[in-house]
Formats: structure tokens, C-alpha cells, sequence
């Protein structure tokens, strides 16, 4: 199958393993920013074909694991209120919030329902001009577009029963809070390629000048990540910084200017709550002014929650890369996929269900 069979080819993920035993020479600290970019290390057991120099860190980059359990509270809300109707992602419904998830919610008569786009949520509210439909938006750059587009929708058919729960983050912020932690060290990252083929990879120049690190944009394909790793290790054995775009069949330099320039007519940018980060500054999206008819927190008046992560997960030090999931005292026995603790063991793309699931093909157990 064209662009898949030969970026999971043995033997040129095998030359690459090579090229980097025979480049590296002291130990460097890696961190993929991408959560499915952490599935792949995992279920192709990447690992396994790098030299003991070569550290992986797993970072931030699951979308519905940074979503903090506040949003998800205020969603809960929602999805309570009589006429309402709460949809997301799947991946969404399972989250822990602070007296539950949405799952829950539905179970007790709530209205809440799972889309695979916005659109369909869109669709939802045109079926339904009695009552109010809420479309729980999270994600990174990625996904913005499509809410934003989603927006501008809804304003053109003059639709007044739809609105939006923003809890869109953006990368780049999420990286220089990382660098800036005294505690971690982090000497080169791999930036996630669906990001970076919307917003191109020149924001990132900034951050490698400021950290003097390289940072090399890689696609999700075991051959894809082991030359992401080899760009990063050559940069840093060679005492160089930079950008370096390993994901060029995807990634242009300046992204797509189409899908930036409707991202920046519906939203702005705001400080944002991360999972396990806490706030940081202009990290985040929310809607303009002239959008703000369909901002569902205004519109129904929710009041600001308090985030109280469970003392049991310690979901936080494993998205800012400070734990791996076999850390965790619960993972594995208070904490599984069908009993989540925390948001990285519910996602598709959470590192705690990357572990649990590849590890245990791999023991048996």
C-alpha cells in the first residue's frame, strides 16, 4: 500500500537503528510530543532498536488527556441541563472529571452523544430546533480548524440553538513550559506532523534558538520516527540547533495557510488549564468576540470549577514525561482501560493505554 508498507519496512527501519547506534556517543533525553507518535514507539516496539544512549520521554501531546477535569465537569453540567444535548469525541465520554465522566452522565439521563466531527454535531442541532445542542471541542491545532469552520457554519444557517465548549490547546506553549521546568531535561524533541501540516514548522524556529535544542518534525510510521530520531541525534552529536522537517511528504513550511487563516478569524488566544500543567499563558483557543453568541459557557452561564485530580493518578507526571506509566502504583491494577484512573489510560493516543495495551502483547499478561 503506497505511503504505509514501505514506512514499516524491517529493513530500512533496521538501517536507521543502525545509523544512529553508529552516530550517538554520549546519552541524549528525546521527548515525541505526540501521543499517537508514543502508540507507534510502543506497538512496534521502537525502543527495542535504539541504542541504550537513547532515552525516550513521552510528553503532552494527547489532546484528550490535557483536557482538564474542570472542563470536563463544565461539561457534565451541560449535558444535565433539561433540552440539552452534550456530543464530543468517543474518546471524550470515558475521561474522568471531578464527580465522574460523560458516560456516567448518560446513564443517568443525560442526553450525550458521540460525533465523529463537529459537523455531525452541526447536523444534530438542525434535527433538533427545540433544543439546545453543545459540541465539547477539545484538541490541538489540528482539530481547530474544523470547529472554527463548524462556527462560521452555524453563524451562516443562523443557527441559534448550537454552541461550543472550547478546551482547544495549543503545542507550542506546552514545549516551553516543558523547557523551562527545572526538573526536566529534555535535549531534543520530535514535533507531531499533523500539527505541523496546519501550522507549518517556522513557530518552532523561536524555541530552538531561545533553548538552543533542535526539534524535527516526524511523522507516525516506525520508519518516520526512527529518522526523526537519527535528524535529532545527528543535530545533537554535531553541538547544533534548528528545525529540521523529517515529515516533508505532509509538512510545508508555512502549513496550511487556509485552515490558519479560519482558526484566527473565530478564535484568539488565551491562557488555557492543562491537565497536570495548570495554566499557562496564551497556551490556548477562544472564540472572538464576534463568535461569542456561540460560546457555551456564556451562553448558559457556567461558573468557573475547580480542578481536583484524583490522589491515586498521577496522569500529570506522566504527561509532562516525568514518570513512564509503569511508575504509576495503580497502573495495571487499580488502573485499566476498563476502569480508568486518568485521562492517558481512556485515550486512543494516552501513553498509559500505549503501555497497558503493547506491553502486555508483548508478557503475555
Amino acid at each position: 500500500m503506497k505511503h504505509i508498507d514501505e514506512y514499516r519496512d524491517k529493513d530500512l527501519a533496521a538501517s536507521l537503528s543502525a545509523r544512529i547506534r553508529t552516530c550517538v556517543s554520549r546519552p541524549w533525553k528525546l521527548m515525541e510530543i505526540c501521543g499517537g507518535q508514543t502508540h507507534s514507539i510502543m506497538k512496534y516496539g521502537l525502543t527495542e532498536l535504539l541504542p541504550e544512549e537513547i532515552t525516550m520521554i513521552h510528553g503532552p501531546g494527547c489532546p484528550v488527556c490535557v483536557t482538564p477535569a474542570a472542563s470536563i465537569e463544565q461539561a457534565i453540567v451541560l449535558a444535565g441541563m433539561e433540552g440539552k444535548i452534550l456530543t464530543s469525541f468517543g474518546d471524550m465520554l470515558r475521561v474522568p472529571g471531578i464527580s465522574g465522566d460523560l458516560l456516567s452522565a448518560r446513564s443517568r439521563g443525560a442526553d450525550v452523544r458521540m460525533v465523529y466531527s463537529p459537523l455531525d454535531a452541526l447536523k444534530i442541532a438542525g434535527e433538533n430546533p427545540d433544543r439546545e445542542v453543545i459540541f465539547f471541542a477539545v484538541g490541538f491545532e489540528t482539530t481547530a480548524p474544523t470547529v472554527a469552520l463548524t462556527v462560521k457554519e452555524a453563524r451562516r444557517k443562523e443557527l441559534t440553538n448550537f454552541s461550543v465548549l472550547v478546551s482547544h490547546v495549543l503545542v507550542p506553549p506546552a514545549m516551553k513550559a516543558l523547557l523551562s521546568d527545572p526538573e526536566m531535561q529534555i535535549d531534543g524533541f520530535l514535533a507531531a506532523g499533523h500539527v505541523c501540516t496546519v501550522t507549518g514548522w517556522r513557530e518552532y524556529i523561536p524555541i530552538a534558538e531561545k533553548y538552543r535544542i533542535p526539534i524535527v518534525v516526524t511523522g507516525f510510521e516506525p520508519v518516520d520516527i526512527l529518522l526523526g530520531i537519527l535528524r535529532c541525534t545527528e543535530l545533537l552529536e554535531q553541538g547544533k540547533t534548528g528545525v529540521i522537517n523529517a515529515y516533508t511528504r505532509s509538512v510545508k513550511e508555512k502549513g496550511n495557510t487556509g485552515a490558519m487563516a479560519l482558526m484566527k478569524e473565530v478564535f484568539e488566544v488565551s491562557d488555557r488549564n492543562w491537565r497536570g500543567i495548570g495554566t499557562l499563558p496564551l497556551s490556548g483557543l477562544s472564540l472572538r468576540k464576534e463568535y461569542t453568541c456561540f460560546d457555551a459557557c456564556k451562553r448558559f452561564g457556567l461558573k468557573e470549577i475547580r480542578e481536583e485530580e484524583g490522589k491515586p493518578c498521577v496522569a500529570g507526571e506522566i504527561l509532562m514525561g516525568k514518570k513512564k506509566p509503569p511508575e504509576c502504583p495503580s497502573f495495571g491494577l487499580d488502573c485499566k482501560p476498563e476502569h480508568p484512573l486518568g485521562a492517558p489510560m481512556v485515550s486512543s493516543e494516552g501513553a498509559c493505554a500505549a503501555y497497558y495495551r503493547y506491553q502486555s502483547i508483548k508478557t503475555g499478561k
